[in-house]
Parts: C-alpha cells; structure tokens; sequence
C-alpha cells in the first residue's frame, strides 16, 4: 500500500513507544532530520554528533527505531541525546515505514534524510539549504566521501555512482543522475504532493521516489562538493555486489510497472536493463567462483562477457577450465577487498 502524507494519524498509530525531549525546541523549524534506526547502535552516535556539529541550528532530529534487535544498546547509546530529539519505535517494517513514521512526527519545511550510521559534515545542512533556495529548486542532494571499507578508501559516491547533466527521468533510467539518500533534502510539499516512500517495496524505495518526484515535475538538483561521510559495510543496505546488481534490475522493473513511460523513456530503459542484466551475470559468476561452482561460474561470466566483450573475462573463463580453484584461490589473493562484498563472513 502507498502510504500518502494524509495517512499519517493512522500511521502514528503502529508507533509502540514516543517521546519528545525537553530541549526540541516548540517552535517549528526550518528542517526536520529524518534518521530511521535499525541495529546500527556502534554508529549512532557519531552520525548524531556530526548533525549536533552543524554550524545551521534550525533543525530538530526525528529518529525512529525500526523495532531493532540491539534496542537495549541503542538506548544506551541514544542516553545522552535524549533530551534533544525527537524518538519513537514502531515494530520491525522496514525503512520505508521508519522513514514514513519519522515524516509524520516531522514539523520542518525540509526534510534532511541522514541514515543512522553515515555521517554529515559540519557544513552539510548551511551549504544544501542556501544551494536549495538559491536555485529555487525542490530536492537537492551532493556527494560523499566512501569510508568504512578499504575497497572504497578515499573515494567518493560520484565516482562511482556519477551525477551528470540535468535530473530527468532518462538520467535516473540510465544511471547518469544518482542520488545519494543521506546527502538529500527535500522540500516538505513535495511529500504532501506525491506522497511518502511505498512501503510495498522491500528495497529501491528511495530510486523510486525519486523517480515519482521527477516524473511530475520536481525541480531536482546535485553539488558534486563533499558533505557526507557515506559508510560503507557489506551488511548494511547496500549489501553484497551481487545484492546491488539485483537491486539495480529491480529498481527499473518497479518504475517500468508502476509508471507509464513515454516512447523515449522505454527507449532508454530497455537499453538500460541490457546493462543491468550483464552486471547481475557479471555479480552472479563472480559468487558462483568464490562459492566453488565452476561451472555455473562459467557460464554466468561467459553470458556477461557476451555484453563487455573484455579480455580479462575471457581469461579468467580460460583459466577456469585449467584449474578452476587455481583461478578461485588467485582471485581472493589478488582482490581482498571486493572478495569481502562478494561473500561477506567466509574465510
């Protein structure tokens, strides 16, 4: 079901504990910091210290825990910054309904989204709203520094995932505009307009919302400037590479069901899921091999390298027919780092 803004006093209601603490301050602020919470008690409070160090103060921090197994330490860890949020707890549903949840209880006219284990710097909040009103845009989001992860050391979210041109509905199909959600601010209107996250989805909520405001018209903009710290951990959202080749796949078969495309736009998303689809094969041979099914690995590598056409593909399908561990036991040696969000926890 599509949770729409109005829905809020029924959304409320799932909440099992709310409180509001003595130093928010009773005035409305200009935004409202939306933190869903779920087992991230290690991170939270360097993620809630770094919006505390904003040099923007009109600003209060909705956080609600999504029905969390590590509660008792996140409310160890909330203890000291109690007084100065604003903390619900709903029982486990997922992002979209924290998120949903944390919207409701929000008096801001911006909403900051911040996930609960990234991590701001201290001109994130002055430099995105200015960028915002300057522009007379409606949702602006930046880059981020990679960190948490050797593969990703001292590099950034736009490397890797690139913003060019305008925010337009083909630029999301293909992957040219990406929005990074912890770098992201948004109008409230537009929530009240095209309602919140769709909580019928497991994953790619965020895509897809960004995709629905676009579609009708939202003026979206980026700063290539550096103003998140993003963590990156095999067991967070973003998951396993192969997690991420399937969330791409699925995000394009969401918008391409919920969405009538125009010509141009189915155009560039059938060209777009031919990638989508190489890359999930790619992600697929790549497990097969460090799991030791050879064959299998073979034979998803051989489909993606129909697509690449690289030599290296070629190569390392040559040598998995002359000595498939070999090959396995090369690849982890050589490739440390992205051995560990191909199978995270095995040795």
């Amino acid at each position: 079901m599509q949770e729409k803004f109005s829905d809020c006093p029924n959304i409320l209601q799932r909440l099992t504990e709310r409180r509001i603490g003595k130093e928010v301050p009773a005035d409305a602020p200009k935004v409202s910091v939306i933190i869903p919470a779920y087992n991230i008690a290690p991170y939270l409070a360097e993620t809630l210290d770094s919006v505390f160090a904003q040099t923007f103060t009109d600003y209060e921090i909705v956080l609600v825990n999504d029905g969390s197994t590590d509660t008792a330490e996140l409310k160890i860890a909330l203890a000291p910054y109690l007084e100065r949020i604003v903390y619900a707890e709903q029982l486990n549903s997922g992002a979209s309904q924290a998120r949903n949840a944390a919207i409701c209880l929000a008096r801001g006219e911006l909403f900051a989204f911040l996930d609960g284990d990234d991590v701001w710097l201290p001109e994130f909040l002055a430099s995105q709203t200015n960028f915002l009103e300057e522009n007379k845009f409606e949702m602006v989001y930046c880059d981020a520094l990679l960190f948490g992860e050797r593969l990703f050391a001292g590099r950034t979210f736009m490397q890797d995932a690139p913003s060019s041109g305008a925010v337009t509905t083909e630029s999301l199909i293909r992957a040219e505009c990406n929005v990074i959600t912890s770098g992201t601010i948004l109008k409230r209107d537009l929530i009240e307009k095209f309602d919140m996250f769709d909580t019928d989805l497991p994953l790619t909520q965020d895509f897809e919302l960004w995709f629905r405001l676009t579609i009708n018209g939202a003026r979206i903009g980026y700063q290539r400037e550096v103003l998140v710290k993003y963590r990156v951990r095999p067991n967070n959202l973003s998951g396993t590479s192969l997690n991420r080749a399937e969330r791409s796949v699925l995000s394009l078969n969401i918008i391409s069901e919920k969405y009538n495309l125009n010509d141009s736009e189915q155009k560039t998303w059938e060209r777009q899921m031919v990638l989508f689809k190489a890359y999930l094969e790619l992600e697929r041979g790549k497990l097969c091999l460090v799991q030791g099914d050879f064959a299998q690995a073979k034979t998803h590598l051989a489909n993606a390298n129909r697509f690449f056409r690289k030599p290296k593909l070629s190569l390392i399908n040559f040598l998995l027919r002359l000595s498939p561990r070999l090959t396995a036991h090369l690849f982890k040696k050589l490739r440390p780092s992205e051995f560990l969000f191909i199978a995270p926890g095995k040795n």
